[in-house]
């Protein structure tokens, strides 16, 4: 009976930390990271697999370097429920390597595949130390000049970010498809870009987020025929960022 109750107490305790880990970590679904992170590694032709830690320790996340030849870095932020390679955020790693900036694309936090948007805000908190963690990366590497290219929901979480911790290392944010936010309050310069034929929630709030561009060298544009995800319209997403990124990177 002893024996019985103490193997209890101990389960007990054990799905307690657990509980205790995942809302602390608001909710981010590590194995389903850990998954992504099985299948991106092994066949990666660009770059470096670097795992980073949150502060906290709860957990060490993968991110995609690639060196850079100036003391210019790109950290790129993806959207909802993907991972640091996928499609368009692969092209901006790769692409924008290519033209002599360094980049780190983060593994952001994910929830489960059927998680809605709605359900992402706890999980920003993690999200903006993880951001933290890859802005310190590339400064000990002695990158001196950051920006930060996001899109979607990871454009949600770096606003987040750069709300609350202003680093002047971090000297621009290309900012793609963003939805129910504005840039109220940023002083460093943005690139507001988005799609034609994007969401509706970003197509609505394009005027809003149009005037809340306070910051010199902030803009908005708009990429024709583009769908949230640029499908299609790559090269011209890849232009818009990188001529945004030249102009503000010195």
């Amino acid at each position: 009976m002893k024996k019985n109750m103490l193997i209890a107490v101990q389960m007990g305790l054990m799905l307690l930390f657990s509980w205790s880990a995942w809302a602390d970590a608001g909710g981010a679904d590590y194995a389903r990271e850990k998954k992504w992170a099985d299948e991106v590694v092994p066949g990666l032709v660009v770059g470096d697999p670097v795992y980073l830690q949150t502060p906290r320790g709860h957990h060490k996340f993968l991110t995609l370097f690639v060196p850079g030849k100036t003391g210019q870095a790109v950290i790129v932020v993806h959207g909802m429920g993907i991972h640091p390679d996928w499609g368009m955020i692969g092209t901006l790693r790769t692409e924008l390597a290519d033209r002599g900036l360094a980049t780190l694309s983060i593994q952001m936090p994910i929830l489960a595949a059927d998680a809605t948007g709605e359900a992402y805000p706890p999980t920003f908190a993690e999200a903006a130390e993880r951001m933290g963690e890859a802005v310190a990366f590339l400064k000990a590497k002695g990158y001196a000049q950051l920006a930060i290219v996001s899109h979607s929901m990871g454009s949600r979480m770096s606003r987040v970010y750069l709300a609350s911790n202003p680093d002047e290392a971090v000297k621009a944010w290309a900012s793609l498809g963003l939805s129910q936010d504005t840039y109220a309050g940023l002083k460093l310069p943005v690139l507001d870009l988005y799609g034609e034929n994007d969401l509706p929630p970003v197509l609505t709030n394009a005027d809003k987020r149009k005037q809340s561009l306070a910051a010199k060298n902030s803009k908005q544009r708009m990429i024709a025929h583009a769908d949230h995800f640029f499908s299609g319209r790559e090269s011209e997403m890849v232009e818009a960022v990188a001529d945004f990124l030249n102009a503000t990177l010195k």
